[in-house]
């Protein structure tokens, strides 16, 4: 019975051995089939890894040995799988969810795609999940084990918003997300990951603000949020308490605003922060200083303000610091040559001033050095050149002067780019540049630098970009050594005083894409000889060639056609001959062709110009410039066939030939034609209509006929010009539609009947020139509707009538011609206020009557002829009087004045004059009657009121149409509510209101406890009595008793100027900036020369300056102004204007007269462009605000006081803008000049404005 009891034990003892083998062979089976499938869902393995590895038909007792895969050693199952980096393409199969034993995943670095199958659930043992830089995509996956720590989904395509679910995963440690599609908030529950030390979800499209909980997180070590769309502002308190750990924060490229919290500094550990490029604002933290362990700050591209505290210079671990493209000012502190560990030192794009400190040279680590874009004067120190690390320096655009040391390569081994460009660098270019043997890019250009070009440059054979453009005073020849930079690609010595040949060794740069010899702006080189045939096949690789300025000559090479990737060809003002060969038209990339002054010709086998056939297969081409040639031929009309992105096509002054071509309305992308000063001939063909996108037509100086119908629907139409032609019939009415025009001109052609009423409704159009046709009828009274015009010529024609009194609404007009007409009538009184005239030109019409003497002030005219008219009387003699000669008013009836005029002297006047002596006793007895009783009743009438008792209700004040009561003034504006306060001053408080008819008021409250407050008040009123002009602020009532008094006012939407001056969502451009002040100096010249009584501001300021829904300026606040009938100074005993924009003698003595708003304004004037207030802290000693600019003035260095967000030195039409602002900033000075009587007067600002806005406008 025992042994068969043992027998029994033995058997079923084997039996269960034998079940646990066949399971344990079942589960390594599942494995094995799992990868296997794996395997079959790989479409790309490139490497043959696991097909030469992972083999089906191997016994499954070997799958721990397959590449990639680690086996448990007590279960002998797979527990970590890592295919990473092979490059794999395919999919996940669900069968990797029978991995029940896997622990760690690893698929970095292939290519699979598709999303993560559910299956995967069934791994519940995983604690590493890895699949970075795949092509994953879909929403992230809910099913993650409980037990993981590490989630790594970086570079992929998921999207939808983040899993809450995500929280529960209470082990994790590592969360990267990093690189996907991710969009949504950031979940709150995050801040459930207690465990969580690395937080990666850069590079998504997240939004919101970041959850308070993530600051909570006691473990976190790193957080990544950059390239988000992550708003609001960080917590004030971020590092109080909860984040000891916290090594690395990267905020960059997000939203956020507000102020960098000081508690930051409590992040001890803290060695990466990074804030750039978003919206943050105030000063740099000082408290900064406390990171000790900080190796990286990044606060770049913000709108931080301030200067760079000092105590930076403790973070002696730093290795990277950038805080370029701020608003950050003052001087860059000595301290920061403490920072020794410095590599990368960025403070570009601020308004740093004063010198490069001596002590950068510490920095013996330093790798890249940029201050690119700031206001930094002195030289270089030389100690910079002694940093044997640094590899880039970019110091361009600022105020540096004096030389290059000799030896500024003798210490700089690693030098790869160096760019200076945009200083006043002088001197002698040093030879030893050639010792910087790893230079790539060397940048020189627009300096002052003197001399030739070394040779020596030559040696640099790792150079990439040689830029010498712009320095005007380069001179000698183009060394042929520069030939030997095989390497080079870009090569520019535009704008300079070069001379002799192109050196054949520059056939050697087979790299060469860019060259450019030509003129830029002010000056043209002296090149002198002919292209190389084959320049094409020597240089293949060029994308731009500009030769333009030149004296090169000879044809143009065939071989171009061979530079492929050519795209911009620009050979203009030379001397080359012969014709355009058509192999330019291989060129398929060509954008911009610009052949003009030169003497090419048309092939004398064709007549018909068919190199333009050949560059119609440029499918790129979008300008062609042809014009001033000798082209002589027609066009054909394969012009219809360039393509679409075809822009500019101008060919003027070539002797062209025959009609335009019907096919030119094919080209519907164009926006200027100009074929002026040729021989068409024919009809402008109808299909010009088609022509919906052009902007300017000049057809002048032809022999082209018809009528004007077919223009009537090119609504984009700005410049239309048609001189010189034999047009006919009348402008048709449409023209008054075509609210685009800015420049019409039609001119000597043959058009009849009256000018359409139309016409005078385009409110922008700035030159009209109809001159020399056969135009009759009168001038409409709607001519004053042409607010923009600045030039008019009507002449030669058969106008009849007056001359209407509206003109004086022409207050931008500078050149008026009405002569040779049939006007008659007496020239209007009102032409007196058109103060921008300089020209005016009225001879040979049936004008009568005498000259206006309002005429005098128009101090900007310089001719003014009224010859062969019908005038009499005294010709004026003052203003502008004084400088004509007499053929201005020969031909008259009997005009007569200084005998400078030819005319004989006025008669004087008799003072026996008995009759008109009676009928005046017969006027002056009963007003002075009338007189004396009005003020007896005002006398009687004011004892009456002293007597009575004060009431709440308001009295008007202010003449108006309204009466606003004292309670309305509280329903208005919510009983003063401080929700609705606007802004505050010495003498009151200005509240929003809205009245019950909806109407939005701002309402002025003085302070009564304020002693001058009250008398402002009164002053205030004084003034708005009669007050009218468009640019002052508009009081519509007032209400006033013995304790209460405020006047209620137009409400200006958009603030003040102030406030869009300095605020960083606020931005105004060149020309709002411009009409800003041609406003202010509008209301300015009508408060001191054309207002009953001369009125003194006093305080004029950009705060005082408010701004309309529309953006026009109204001057505002007069309770310190002052009004006086006489020109001479008021001598005050108390000085309220602003500090730093008070005129010297205001301050000093207390003189006040119209010149101290005058001086006001030039400091304004200087502010606004600057955006630099007077009394910045950049402003000490000697140096203030009119120095700073008249500095900058005198060495020819505008862009460095500019507004730096205004312009940026890559800006188009640059050089257009500089001259506007370098008029605007000498205007300004000469409203700041010391002495009163040296300052200008606004009759003289007003006008000049207007005149560099309109330049502006015509050369933009």
């Amino acid at each position: 019975m025992d042994r068969k009891f043992f027998e029994l034990i033995l058997i079923h003892c084997v039996t269960m051995i034998t079940c646990c083998m066949a399971l344990i062979q079942t589960n390594i089976d599942t494995d094995q089939s799992a990868l296997l499938a794996l395997k079959n869902h790989i479409t790309s393995d490139p490497h043959q890894i696991l097909s030469k590895n992972w083999l089906s038909n191997a016994p499954s007792s070997s799958v721990c040995d397959w590449i990639g895969v680690q086996c448990g050693s007590r279960h002998r199952r797979v527990i970590a799988l890592n295919v990473s980096g092979m490059d794999l393409t395919g999919t996940i199969p669900p069968h990797l969810g029978n991995l029940s034993f896997l622990t760690a995943l690893d698929m970095t670095d292939n290519y699979f795609h598709g999303t993560l199958p559910p299956e995967s659930s069934r791994l519940r043992r995983i604690r590493f999940i890895m699949l970075d830089n795949n092509n994953f995509s879909g929403p992230v996956p809910t099913w993650f084990a409980p037990n993981l720590q590490i989630l790594s989904l970086g570079f992929n395509y998921f999207g939808g918003s983040i899993p809450s679910s995500i929280s529960h995963l209470s082990n994790l440690e590592i969360l990267n997300l990093q690189s996907n599609a991710l969009t949504g908030n950031i979940p709150g529950e995050m801040g459930n990951l207690q465990r969580l030390t690395v937080l990666n979800l850069e590079d998504n499209y997240l939004v919101g603000s970041i959850p308070s909980s993530i600051f909570n997180i006691s473990t976190l070590e790193q957080v990544g949020l950059t390239f988000n769309n992550l708003t609001g502002s960080l917590p004030v308190d971020i590092c109080h308490n909860d984040l000891p750990n916290l090594t690395e924060i990267h905020f960059a490229y997000n939203q956020f605003n507000g102020t960098i919290p000081p508690s930051i500094s409590h992040c001890f550990q803290l060695q990466i922060l990074s804030l750039s490029y978003n919206n943050f604002s105030g000063f740099i933290p000082k408290e900064l200083s406390n990171l000790d362990m900080l190796e990286e700050l990044y606060m770049g591209g913000n709108n931080l303000q301030g200067e760079i505290p000092r105590e930076i210079g403790n973070l002696r671990n730093l290795e990277r610091l950038g805080i370029e493209r701020n608003r950050v000012s003052g001087l860059i502190p000595k301290e920061i040559g403490n920072l020794t560990n410095l590599t990368y030192l960025n403070l570009g794009s601020n308004s740093l001033t004063g010198i490069i400190p001596e002590e950068v040279g510490n920095l013996q680590k330093m790798a890249e050095l940029s201050f690119e874009n700031n206001y930094l004067v002195g030289s270089i120190p030389s100690s910079i050149f002694n940093i044997p690390t640094l590899e880039i320096v970019h110091l361009t655009y600022n105020n540096l002067t004096g030389f290059l040391p000799n030896d500024i390569c003798h210490h700089l081994p690693n030098l790869k780019e160096i760019d200076l460009s945009g200083n006043q660098l002088s001197g002698q270019i040093p030879p030893s540049l050639c010792f910087c043997s790893q230079l790539q890019i060397l940048s020189l250009s627009y300096n002052t630098f003197n001399g030739s070009i070394p040779k020596q440059i030559g040696n640099l054979q790792m150079l990439k970009s040689l830029d010498l453009g712009s320095n005007h005073h380069l001179t000698g020849v183009i060394p042929r050594e520069i030939g030997n930079l095989h390497n080079l690609q870009n090569f520019y010595v535009n704008t300079n005083k070069i001379s002799g040949s192109i050196p054949k060794e520059l056939g050697n740069l087979t790299m060469l894409t860019r060259l450019r010899l030509g003129e830029n702006y002010l000056t043209v080189n002296h090149i002198t000889c002919n292209l190389p045939s084959n320049i094409g096949y020597q240089m293949p690789n060029l994308e731009r060639l500009e030769l333009g300025s030149n004296n090169i000559s000879g044809v143009i090479p065939v071989s171009f056609g061979n530079c492929s990737k050519l795209f911009a060809l620009t050979i203009e003002a030379n001397q080359f001959t012969g014709s355009i060969p058509n192999s330019l038209g291989n060129l398929e990339g060509l954008v911009m062709l610009s052949l003009s002054t030169n003497h090419l010709s048309n092939d004398p086998t064709s007549l018909e110009l068919d190199f333009l056939t050949s560059l119609t297969n440029c499918k790129s081409l979008k300008v062609l410039n042809i014009d001033e040639n000798a082209l002589d031929g027609i066009l054909p009309n394969s012009v219809g066939n360039f393509s679409i992105s075809f822009k500019e096509f101008t060919a003027s002054v070539n002797e062209i030939k025959g009609p335009i071509p019907n096919l030119i309305g094919n080209l519907s992308g164009l926006y200027l034609i100009d074929l002026n000063d040729n021989q068409l001939t024919g009809s402008i063909p109808s299909t010009i209509q088609e022509l919906k996108n052009l902007q300017e037509l000049s057809l002048m100086q032809n022999k082209l006929g018809g009528t004007l119908d077919k223009f009537c629907d090119m609504h984009s139409l700005a410049n239309l010009y048609l001189s010189g032609n034999q047009i006919s019939g009348p402008i048709p009415g449409c023209f008054g539609s075509m609210t685009s025009l800015r420049n019409l001109n039609l001119s000597y052609n043959l058009l009849t009947s009256s000018i359409p009423t139309n016409i005078w409704k385009l409110k922008d159009i700035v030159v009209l020139d109809l001159a020399s046709n056969s135009f009759n009828g009168s001038l409409h009274v709607d001519i004053g509707n042409l607010k923009a015009l600045i030039s008019m010529d009507l002449s030669m024609n058969q106008i009849s009538g007056a001359i209407p009194s509206t003109l004086d609404g022409l207050q931008y007009l500078q050149n008026l011609s009405l002569a040779n007409n049939l006007l008659e009538g007496s020239i209007p009184e009102s032409c007196g206020k058109m103060w921008s005239l300089t020209s005016m030109n009225l001879s040979h019409n049936n004008l009568s009557g005498s000259i206006p003497k309002s005429l005098e002030n128009l101090l900007s005219l310089h001719v003014f002829d009224v010859s062969s008219n019908h005038l009499v009387g005294e010709i004026p003699s003052e203003g502008p009087f004084r400088k004509f000669t007499s053929e201005y008013f020969s031909n008259n009836d009997a005009l007569c004045g200084d005998p400078k005029f030819q005319v004989p002297l006025c008669p004087k006047i008799s003072l026996h004059k008995p009759r008109v002596k009676k009928v005046r006793m017969y006027i002056i007895i009963p007003i002075g009657i009338a007189t004396l009783v009005v003020l007896a009743l005002a006398f009687a009438l004011r004892r009456c009121r002293k007597k009575s008792k004060p009431s709440r209700e308001s009295t008007i004040v202010v003449p108006t149409q309204e009466r606003i009561s004292y309670y309305e003034v509280l329903q208005a504006t919510g009983r003063l509510d401080e929700s609705n306060l606007l802004g505050s001053g010495t003498f009151g408080s200005v509240y929003k209101g809205i009245l019950v008819d909806g109407r939005f008021i701002a309402v002025k409250v003085f302070k009564f406890q304020v002693a001058e407050a009250f008398k402002s008040f009164d002053v205030e009123c004084d003034i708005f009595r009669n007050v009218r002009h468009r640019n002052i602020v508009k009081v519509i009532s007032s209400c006033s008793n013995h304790d209460f008094k405020a006047l209620v006012l137009q409400y200006m939407s958009n603030d003040s100027l102030e406030t869009w001056l300095y605020s960083h969502n606020h931005f105004l451009t060149i020309i709002q900036r411009l009409d800003i002040m041609i406003d202010v100096a509008s209301a300015l010249h009508y408060l001191h020369h054309e207002y009953t009584t001369t009125v003194i501001h006093c305080d004029l300021k950009p705060s005082n300056v408010l701004l309309d829904e529309d953006m026009v300026a109204h001057v505002s606040d007069f309770g310190i102004a002052k009004m006086s009938s006489k020109e001479e100074s008021m001598a005050l005993t108390k000085t309220f204007a602003t500090i730093g924009y008070i005129a010297p003698e205001y301050g000093t003595e207390g003189l006040i007269s119209r010149r101290c708003d005058v001086y006001s304004y030039g400091i304004m004037l200087m502010e606004v462009f600057t955006r630099k207030r007077p009394s910045d802290e950049m402003f000490s000693g000697d140096l203030n605000l009119k120095t700073w600019v008249n500095n900058a003035m005198v060495a020819d260095s505008i862009l460095a006081v500019i507004d730096a967000n205004l312009l940026t030195p890559t800006e188009e039409h640059l050089a257009e803008k500089l001259e506007c602002l370098s008029s605007i900033m000498e205007l300004a000075l000469k409203c700041v000049c010391e002495s009163p009587k040296d300052r200008v007067s606004m009759i003289d600002v007003f006008p000049s404005l207007n005149k560099m806005k309109l330049k502006l406008l015509q050369n933009v």
